[in-house]
């Protein structure tokens, strides 16, 4: 049972990986990678490469796709790819990462529970999450964890600091996102995790307690989740 209460039970608390959990940014990371390596003078990594590091902190993810490069040359992907990502937001709005459908939908059925809170933990910078939110019109995660602040995932920083911030403890947390850091992040901190079938890691290779193949079957498993407390 959760220290915090509503007047109708205890509070939950509903964590969402970003990128490929709720936004499909696959063909705006693709090309912001390309657009860094390329100005680097390096050949890009093939595009399943690039899919396989969503989610870890830009840092950790150029030092997988470049290994054998200095870390000044990582840096200076890092910086690349953050401006082109940037500018694309910048022109192109919502459209540079649009939301998978039902996303929306989903997102203010469950603010519309009294006992559920929402929250992100991504792998994103805060000027990314803050962009993307303003983009959206998403402005219902009362926790917002993201890289700037924390270990690349699968380390639980993220999680463990969003239930203390709000005072849930795992038994009354979920975390739902496609990869399998954030599974990893998720079952490190202790907390129920949720797959996404519609991400960017296989989802028969994530191992998570739950698994979703539609977002509008989010608000019925999160109910039978927590119906035996």
């Amino acid at each position: 049972m959760s220290a915090a209460q509503t007047g109708t039970g205890p509070l939950r608390l509903i964590l969402f990986d970003v990128d490929g959990t709720l936004v499909d940014s696959q063909g705006a990371i693709t090309a912001c990678m390309t657009q860094a390596f390329e100005g680097q003078g390096l050949v890009p990594p093939a595009r399943e490469a690039m899919l396989s590091i969503v989610g870890l902190s830009l840092p950790e993810a150029m030092a997988q796709l470049a290994p054998e490069q200095p870390a000044e040359v990582q840096a200076a992907l890092v910086d690349r790819y953050r401006t082109a990502f940037k500018t694309g937001r910048l022109m192109q709005g919502a459209a540079h990462a649009p939301l998978y459908p039902g996303a929306k939908q989903v997102l203010n059925a469950l603010q519309a529970v009294p006992e559920y809170l929402l929250g992100v933990a991504t792998g994103k910078s805060l000027r990314g999450l803050e962009g993307l939110i303003e983009a959206h019109g998403l402005d219902m995660f009362v926790t917002r964890q993201v890289a700037d602040h924390h270990p690349s995932k699968p380390h639980p920083s993220m999680v463990l600091t969003a239930m203390a911030e709000t005072g849930i403890p795992p038994a009354d947390t979920v975390m739902i996102g496609d990869t399998s850091f954030d599974m990893e992040m998720g079952r490190a901190a202790g907390v129920t995790t949720i797959s996404v079938d519609w991400g960017y890691h296989p989802s028969e290779q994530l191992n998570a307690d739950h698994h979703l193949t539609d977002f509008a079957d989010l608000p019925g498993l999160l109910r039978r989740i927590w119906s035996a407390d």
